[in-house]
């Protein structure tokens, strides 16, 4: 941990934007921006990064440290980090590079590939794609039904469907590719659906795993902002050794990506046990109802010391940088 009074620090909480996800966001923010308040810290700004003067009021308002609450594009893919970089402050989680990393789905496949962890087969298609029908008959043949498509680079479920029959599919990655450059077609991992928070910087552990209970088709974005007693076991009711594997397996993740003070990693664990990863979500969802926090709690960590946590991470990260220099 950095070695300084962190609570005399200035934060400034960044929330909002222009992705589909600013509405969360800007709750995580307010949570966020409550939290460290009820954790000590003396001042905590919130702002939000769509204001026309965000730019100079964050460059002239002397903060000490900033605490990155976006979502999706802007905010989970590297851009506000690289301002952040640019102005020399330190900032809550993972930087410029693991950012766009793991952001960028199947980039983040590649990484989990080389790390050893399953990842579901599938193809990575530019999002204006027309498909033919021989193309439709090609993935449906490889990959059977149902397949999921998704944009490659969005969170929160935004674009996803789960495709029943072929006459769907052309739509499907016409809808995905509406919400980015790039579209995923994978094939549907039938399982238990578990999401594996981990928090640190340079010795990361995992905290107690999530099984999501849905009720529904998977994991969309109703489910996911509906109260987490309704979804949410905690710990998962997995075998010790598949409940082992799959954490160790999320710390894998974050260390493949690079990942800085937090992360979380959503599997669909197979009837045999093995977990396969779906994604990593390198800003998680930070409200009372939000999958990292709820398993914080499990774990003793109310969030008020969560938030501090991150932001004695975010100095770390910041001092080991410019140590290193």
């Amino acid at each position: 941990m950095a070695q300084k009074d962190v609570l005399a620090s200035k934060v400034i909480v960044l929330a909002g934007g222009w992705s589909d996800e600013r509405d969360i966001s800007m709750e995580s923010g307010r949570a966020c921006q409550k939290a460290l308040l009820e954790a000590g810290f003396a001042q905590v700004d919130l702002m939000d990064v769509a204001d026309a003067d965000f730019v100079q009021r964050l460059t002239v308002g002397g903060y000490d440290v900033a605490y990155v609450a976006m979502h999706g594009h802007y905010g989970e893919d590297g851009c506000i980090q690289g301002l952040l970089e640019i102005l020399h402050m330190p900032y809550t989680f993972s930087g410029v590079l693991a950012s766009a990393a793991g952001t960028e789905k199947e980039v983040a496949k590649a990484m989990y590939r080389r790390a050893n962890i399953p990842t579901p087969r599938g193809y990575d298609i530019p999002g204006d794609t027309k498909l033919s029908e021989d193309d439709v008959e090609q993935i449906v043949d490889d990959l059977g039904l149902p397949i999921f498509v998704k944009p490659a680079a969005n969170g929160s479920s935004y674009g996803v469907t789960r495709v029943t029959s072929a006459d769907m599919l052309p739509g499907a990655v016409e809808k995905a590719g509406a919400e980015g450059d790039r579209v995923l077609i994978e094939e549907c991992i039938e399982g238990t659906e578990i999401s594996v928070p981990v928090i640190g910087n340079d010795d990361p552990r995992a905290l107690p795993i999530i099984e999501i209970v849905t009720g529904s088709e998977f994991y969309d974005i109703k489910v996911k902002y509906e109260a987490p007693e309704l979804h949410h076991v905690i710990p998962a009711r997995l075998d010790p050794e598949v409940y082992q594997r799959a954490q160790n397996e999320a710390v894998a993740a974050h260390k493949a990506l690079g990942c800085l003070g937090a992360s979380r990693s959503d599997f669909i664990v197979k009837a045999d046990g093995t977990p396969v990863i779906l994604e990593t979500n390198l800003i998680p969802g930070m409200t009372e109802r939000s999958l990292l926090p709820d398993s914080a709690r499990h774990d003793g960590i109310e969030f008020p010391q969560l938030t501090r946590m991150f932001v004695e991470w975010a100095f770390e990260a910041y001092e080991k940088k410019n140590n290193n220099k």
